[in-house]
């Protein structure tokens, strides 16, 4: 691969390969402290230390990846007055700092918005943070863009 810029793809847990899963396991145990050593994360998990090995410095979870990055966030919204405002607190208030924030027109009663975060100072994972805006009253939705921007 050598000069080979590498491409990066965000893929649902239940399709990756077992190894893959155990690996991303077997790292949050290690930074947790939970275990000391490489031994014990990967006896824990039940993973081979060569698996461990091989896969470590190709996959993370979605939020350590995207840590000390941006995440683009698309949400659907209801057309009332204060909706968004609550939105753009909450993300502040879990110390998210919004860069661009970009809303359509409302049609039908909703509209889509979609906000730049930076995630430095994130006091939670990004997979949290979308858990609450998805629990504030008028978002319909709220997922994370592609990397390239692209929508499902």
């Amino acid at each position: 691969m050598a000069g080979k810029v590498p491409r990066f793809f965000l893929v649902q847990e239940d399709i990756l390969p077992e190894a893959f899963y155990k690996t991303v396991q077997a790292k949050e145990l290690l930074l947790s402290g939970e275990v000391a050593t490489v031994n014990e994360a990967v006896e824990r998990v039940n993973l081979s230390r060569s698996a461990f090995y091989k896969y470590k410095d190709k996959v993370y979870p979605f939020y350590r990846w995207n840590r000390d990055q941006t995440v683009i966030l698309e949400m659907l919204l209801e057309h009332r007055s204060g909706v968004l405002s609550a939105v753009l607190n909450s993300i502040a208030a879990v110390g998210g700092n919004i860069i661009t924030i970009n809303q359509n027109i409302p049609q039908q009663g909703v509209a889509m918005a979609t906000v730049t975060i930076e995630t430095a100072g994130l006091k939670c994972d990004v997979e949290n943070m979308l858990e609450m805006l998805r629990g504030t009253p008028g978002v319909k939705a709220a997922k994370p863009l592609g990397a390239d921007g692209t929508r499902d």
